[in-house]
Formats: C-alpha cells, sequence, structure tokens
C-alpha cells in the first residue's frame, strides 16, 4: 500500500473494485462492509468515476403525481428524488397536491443552449478587434470545425469579451438530449484551434469562467445556461386557506420581505426559498451531475395575491440536465428516469418542465409554511430522529 499501487484505476470489474477496496480497508482500518454492497455491475461505472471502491447508496422516495401542462410535459407525473433531508419530500408531495387541486402546474422551456467560454490571450487592443473580425468573417468555417467534433452539438453563436490582452469568448451549443458539457469543451477547443491558427490568438484556458459552469453568475441569470425554465399555477382562496392553512396575502408578503429583500440584502444571485433542495434531489436520483445545483440556486420565485388567489411562478436560468450521457445510463438512476418517461432521446425539455413543476411545489409548500408559522413544526415531526 505504501507505494499505492492497491489504489490504481487499473481495471472495472467486481474484482478490480473489491481488490481497491480491501486495499483501502488495510490502509485506514475501517470496515466497508456496506459500501462493498450494491446492485450494478461494477463496468456500468467505468466512464463514471476512477478507483471505484464501491456505492454509497442514498434514499430513494418519490412525490406526486403532480399535473403539468407543458410544451414537453403532459400529465400526470411521479417524480424521483433521493435524499437525506426529512421532511423534504413529504412538503414537495403536498406542493403538488394542491397544485393539483387547482388545475396543474403550467410549464414551458425558453431557452436551450449549453455554454463554454475560452480565454484567448491576444497581443493589444488592435489585436483583439482583429480577432474578432476575423471570427465574425468565419462563422462558418469555425461551425464546420464544431461539427467536426459532434453530431449531435451545433454552434449556435458567438459573444465575444475583450478586456486588456484577453480575449473571452462565449460560445452557445445546441447539445440535444445530453447535458452537453464535455461535448462543448471539445467543440471549443476545435473551433479555438482554427482562431489560433488564423490570428495568432492564443488559447489560455478553455474555460475562461465566462460560461460559468458550476459557480452562480449573473451572466446566467440573465443570458441562461443550459435550460430556461419557467413554471407557474394560479391557486384558489379557498385551497390556500384550507390546505396551506394561510392567505394568498401572507404568502406574497412573506416572499417580499424573505426571497426579495432578504436575498437582496444578502446579495444573493436568485431569490427563492430553497429551490436547490428540490433540484439536488431530482439531480442525484435521475443521474445529473450535483455540482450543476448551482445553477437552481439561482432560480427567481414570484408571488401575487390575484383578488385573494395565490399566483406562484418560478423561473429557473441554468437548468443544466440531460436524458442521455453522464449518469442517466447507471442502472438505478435510468430507472428513476423511466419512471417519468424521460429516459433516452428526445425527453430531456420534457424532463426540465418536470424539474421546474417539482421546484414549483417545494417553493410553494415551504412558503405557505413559513407564512402560517409551520415550518419549525414540520421539520420537528418529520425531520427529526426520536429515540
Amino acid at each position: 500500500m505504501t507505494d499505492g499501487t492497491g489504489l490504481k484505476n487499473r481495471g472495472h470489474t467486481h474484482a478490480d473494485v473489491d481488490e481497491r477496496r480491501e486495499a483501502v480497508e488495510q490502509y485506514s482500518g475501517a470496515s466497508l462492509e456496506r459500501i462493498a454492497k450494491y446492485c450494478f455491475k461494477a463496468e456500468d461505472a467505468e466512464h463514471n468515476i476512477e478507483n471505484m471502491i464501491g456505492a454509497t447508496q442514498v434514499p430513494l422516495g418519490f412525490a406526486g403525481p403532480v399535473r403539468i401542462s407543458g410544451e414537453y410535459a403532459n400529465g400526470d407525473f411521479i417524480v424521483p428524488l433521493a435524499t437525506t433531508e426529512g421532511a423534504l419530500v413529504a412538503s414537495i408531495s403536498r406542493g403538488m397536491s394542491v397544485i393539483n387541486d387547482s388545475g396543474g402546474a403550467r410549464t414551458k422551456v425558453f431557452g436551450d443552449y449549453m455554454t463554454r467560454a475560452p480565454v484567448l490571450r491576444v497581443r493589444d487592443l488592435e489585436h483583439a478587434c482583429q480577432v474578432i473580425e476575423w471570427i465574425d468573417a468565419h462563422e462558418d468555417e469555425i461551425k464546420a470545425a464544431v461539427s467536426g467534433t459532434t453530431s449531435h452539438g451545433r454552434l449556435a453563436r458567438i459573444e465575444k469579451f475583450p478586456t486588456g490582452r484577453n480575449l473571452y469568448l462565449r460560445f452557445s451549443f445546441e447539445t440535444g438530449d445530453a447535458m452537453g458539457m464535455n461535448m462543448a469543451t471539445i467543440a471549443s477547443e476545435a473551433a479555438c484551434k482554427v482562431i489560433e491558427e488564423a490570428t495568432d490568438a492564443v488559447m489560455v484556458s478553455v474555460s475562461g469562467n465566462m460560461c460559468s459552469d458550476k459557480k452562480p453568475a449573473a451572466i446566467n441569470m440573465i443570458e441562461g445556461r443550459g435550460k430556461t425554465v419557467v413554471a407557474e399555477t394560479l391557486i384558489p382562496r379557498e385551497t390556500v386557506e384550507k390546505r396551506l392553512h394561510t392567505s394568498a396575502e401572507l404568502v406574497v408578503e412573506t416572499n417580499i420581505r424573505k426571497n426579495f429583500i432578504g436575498s437582496s440584502m444578502a446579495g444573493t444571485l436568485g431569490a427563492n426559498a430553497h429551490a436547490a433542495n428540490m433540484v439536488a434531489a431530482f439531480y442525484i436520483a435521475t443521474g445529473q451531475d450535483p455540482a450543476q445545483v448551482v445553477g437552481g440556486s439561482m432560480t427567481l420565485t414570484d408571488c401575487e395575491d390575484v383578488d385573494g388567489d395565490l399566483y406562484i411562478s418560478v423561473r429557473m436560468p441554468a437548468v443544466e440536465l440531460g436524458t442521455v450521457g453522464g449518469g442517466t445510463s447507471l442502472p438505478c438512476q435510468a430507472e428513476a428516469l423511466s419512471i417519468m418517461g424521460c429516459k433516452g432521446s428526445g425527453k430531456a425539455r420534457k424532463l426540465a418542465e418536470i424539474l421546474a413543476a417539482t421546484v414549483l411545489a417545494g417553493e410553494l409548500s415551504t412558503l405557505a409554511a413559513q407564512a402560517a408559522g409551520q415550518l419549525g413544526k414540520a421539520h420537528a415531526e418529520l425531520g427529526r430522529g426520536k429515540k
């Protein structure tokens, strides 16, 4: 073990995994009996992890069904959610039930582009302008280079941001049903190679952080990254009072003082109660990249009192998910996707609309619980272990 050979990523079979795990047990002195037990072939995770020693299981529950009238998702959907936070699934289910009693949620995808923003080193401002002019005049050549790297992706636009001796290029790609981050990275490298050869600019990094990937960023809130999705519903006054034990007026006040003013005071990007909670549970269940939860945290939750009825909507500017590629093909995650009819090609936008409706339900339930002063009680009853 001292030379690390027992930890090397030398194979992907069960035997290889067992050998590595035994080496870790010997090195650490820990017993990994439960980590050793998993229900899929080790080879299935070959492209998802290195130095595999087993699997960590996260409890999986379901919320719903929730009724959705969307551009891509239409019908009643049971939503799988993986979490260790007690009360979360119950809260989402309550929100979904109230939404159903009010006629369902309406959803729509407004944008669908994955971005990658390389940073190029240029000599000076004049050189930056020359590079920009060349790009504008040779966009077809750049698109051809991108097409050579993928049969599913397409370069939609290139935004240019010069500053000092730097030129940032924000590429926006259509990526089909894949989340598309790897696709965008490979395509951006190919595009920059063409630009370098023609202009003498030098790509310093394929990601110059203006993408912006896995970091909260105003550019993603404004322009979107991945899928930009909106979900809404109108809850009648009687339903608000009987099912949520509050009023539209109080929910609206809570949303303004908490989500709008409080978030502004804190300087957050996004204004919501806990959108990342729903996104994390949804992403872990369906094989998405958990780090992309940061995009979900930038959700904007809006509430209005409409003659005593409660209008509530969520705008999610950066829903970065897919139904092919990544962890979506792992057996458990593929089964979770199949629950919603979202396994495989042609389903990514449908999945994004189901996520938006799920976030809407969680926001509705939590805001109503806070407006009614019931949040602490719910967590005490459902989220705390009692001996």
